[in-house]
């Protein structure tokens, strides 16, 4: 007869844990955040920037995954959502991500109080993101290339 060896489960951690810090943990990504809510909403009221943006590529008729986001960043901001998913969904996601990021540095700043995320990695859990990444950034670059008449018109 054997004997039953117990083995304890091991306690999975969550993999992001939300807290509420005395200090900011993240100033520069709160800094960089502050600046793109700044260069949207001044495209939003004059429009988009009077230099060139276009890497070397985009001459050759390539476009990158960025293509179109200045564009879309503007029409996010001018509440014209439709246009600035059909220039680029990352437009939208850049300009809500750094309105919110914002919007907790304000938080931060009045309550002395940062919320903050922690992101438990391990080997396990980064390789299906970094996954993940990387279709929907090939997925970005098929819709992108396209779009290519779109993103390569000025206006």
């Amino acid at each position: 007869m054997r004997s039953a060896i117990a083995h304890p489960i091991p306690h999975r951690q969550p993999s992001l844990r939300w807290s509420w810090e005395h200090g900011d943990d993240h100033p520069l990504i709160t800094a960089f955040a502050v600046v793109g809510v700044a260069v949207a909403v001044l495209m939003a009221v004059f429009g988009l920037p009077p230099v060139n943006l276009h890497g070397l590529l985009h001459y050759l008729g390539i476009m990158d995954p960025l293509c179109g986001g200045t564009r879309a960043a503007r029409y996010t901001m001018i509440g014209e959502w439709r246009q600035a998913w059909r220039y680029n969904p990352l437009g939208i996601v850049a300009v809500v991500g750094s309105a919110a990021l914002v919007g907790r540095g304000l938080i931060g700043t009045i309550t002395g109080r940062w919320l903050s995320a922690t992101v438990v990695w391990t080997p396990r859990r980064v390789r299906p993101v970094v996954a993940v990444v990387l279709v929907l950034l090939a997925l970005l670059e098929v819709r992108q290339q396209l779009l290519a008449p779109l993103l390569t018109a000025t206006g």
